[in-house]
């Protein structure tokens, strides 16, 4: 392929070469994922702005789904999205538990950290490695795309009557 820039990937239109996704504009493409997360997230949860702390997503013969509300500004929302699984043992745990900035004003969700990566800041102490950050921005955020897909696919539904009790 050369050097030929590849188009960003934007909803409705991902191809069957997602294993070298690698665009060679990751800010502008960034961006676009984040655009497209954050519609998706509404998609997905169209009452978000109305639950206060937690809340359950079902799907029928699939995982739960939980979402807990971290933080919530006037202009931003901090929430962690989570599947919850149950082992042999009876355990559960939540994978991928993926922490996600939701940019209101702006309409973007970013990914801060997931269950299996550290946030930006703990991985880079250095801020002039901006290749190395751009790529690991672009690793996240596209993995909750491809998740809230998922999860779309799925019919997947919250509800205020699912919110959890305090």
């Amino acid at each position: 392929m050369g050097n030929r820039q590849r188009p960003c990937l934007l909803p409705g239109k991902l191809t069957a070469a997602m294993s070298f996704v690698n665009p060679v504009n990751k800010s502008i493409c960034l961006e676009q994922v984040c655009e497209s997360n954050y519609q998706k997230l509404l998609k997905l949860i169209p009452d978000l702005m109305a639950f206060k702390e937690t809340a359950i997503g079902l799907a029928p013969h699939h995982t739960t789904l939980y979402l807990e509300i971290i933080e919530r500004t006037p202009y931003t929302m901090t929430v962690e999205l989570s599947h919850c699984f149950i082992n042999k043992n009876r355990d559960e745990f939540l994978a991928p538990a993926v922490k996600i900035r939701v940019y209101l004003d702006a309409q973007l969700a970013e990914v801060l950290s997931d269950h299996a990566r550290a946030g930006v800041a703990q991985v880079f102490k250095d801020p002039g490695l901006s290749r190395e950050i751009m790529n690991y921005k672009w690793r996240l955020n596209y993995f909750l795309q491809k998740w809230l897909d998922h999860c779309l696919k799925n019919d997947y539904l919250f509800s205020p009557n699912a919110e959890a009790a305090a």
